[in-house]
């Protein structure tokens, strides 16, 4: 009990990301903390940076002498702008600053059009995919792992740190088609995502085949990607199989999130393509 009794430290002149600890997730309070020390350098003194003039005068710096895009910049902003909410909340600013803050407004997207990456709404046709998820070797054990790995990404979305944790136990199988059921960012409660029965089956056939016991799905090589191992494949080796297979079939995916997003996006077209298909046969049957 005399731990729910504890004194509240004195206000500071600049209050510190970890007050918005139990808000975020880990990744993102250092995020957090990565804008906001690029805040306080450019301020300099803990002083101006209590001034909302200063964060005015920082977002045209970043438009002016740096080549962030528009959609970088204004994430910046809005991390500094949300500290100072919080930290007005729990007292350490006042109400008034924390209200000056929250007024300054982002870059405007369309300003900085030249900025935006041409390749950052990438969008993958079904016959592009199809030669992307054909692209891995089907005789080789890792080329089976990549088909298994490349078709999950293709029919369900998922993110790519939810694809490396993904376990067998997690795939169900749901009145004729399968799902997998994933814990995403920001989530509380697991989801399930749909996973295509050619999926379902390239995963089989690499679990049949892979000679090493492991709770993880997709699991790493070493010794140059010849020898399996029980360790899960990490973030930035899923990132270089499906840039390595995309290179091979002349696509351009540039950056892990942008990679997500593509695979994303094609299945969100998909479903999409389907229900208008479906809407098209209920309508030729009453009308």
């Amino acid at each position: 009990m005399d731990a729910l009794f504890v004194t509240l430290p004195p206000p500071v002149a600049w209050p510190d990301a970890t007050i918005l600890t139990g808000h975020l997730a880990p990744a993102s309070l250092r995020k957090y903390h990565q804008a906001v020390q690029a805040y306080l350098t450019f301020c300099g003194t803990d002083m101006l940076a209590l001034e909302a003039t200063s964060l005015a005068r920082w977002r045209t710096h970043l438009a002016q002498h740096t080549a962030l895009s528009p959609h970088t910049i204004n994430r910046l902003l809005a991390a500094v702008k949300r500290l100072v909410k919080e930290a007005a909340a729990q007292g350490y600013v006042d109400v008034g600053t924390a209200a000056a803050f929250a007024s300054v407004a982002g870059v405007k997207p369309q300003a900085l059009k030249h900025r935006l990456h041409a390749t950052a709404r990438t969008r993958i046709t079904p016959g592009q995919m199809r030669l992307l998820c054909d692209a891995p070797d089907p005789q080789t054990l890792r080329g089976r792992r990549d088909r298994a790995l490349l078709a999950t990404l293709a029919s369900s979305g998922c993110r790519v740190s939810e694809v490396v944790a993904l376990t067998a136990s997690q795939i169900a199988s749901r009145t004729g088609r399968f799902v997998v059921q994933v814990l995403g960012k920001n989530q509380t409660a697991p989801r399930e995502a749909p996973l295509s029965q050619e999926a379902y089956m390239l995963i089989e056939a690499w679990l049949a085949r892979r000679p090493v016991a492991s709770a993880a799905v997709f699991t790493s090589f070493a010794g140059r990607g010849v020898r399996p191992t029980a360790q899960p494949m990490s973030p930035t080796a899923v990132w270089q199989a499906v840039q390595q297979y995309a290179a091979a079939v002349g696509l351009v995916l540039c950056g892990m999130k942008r990679q997500e997003r593509a695979f994303a996006r094609f299945r969100d077209d998909r479903i999409l393509a389907k229900v208008k298909h479906r809407m098209s046969d209920w309508l030729n049957e009453f009308f």
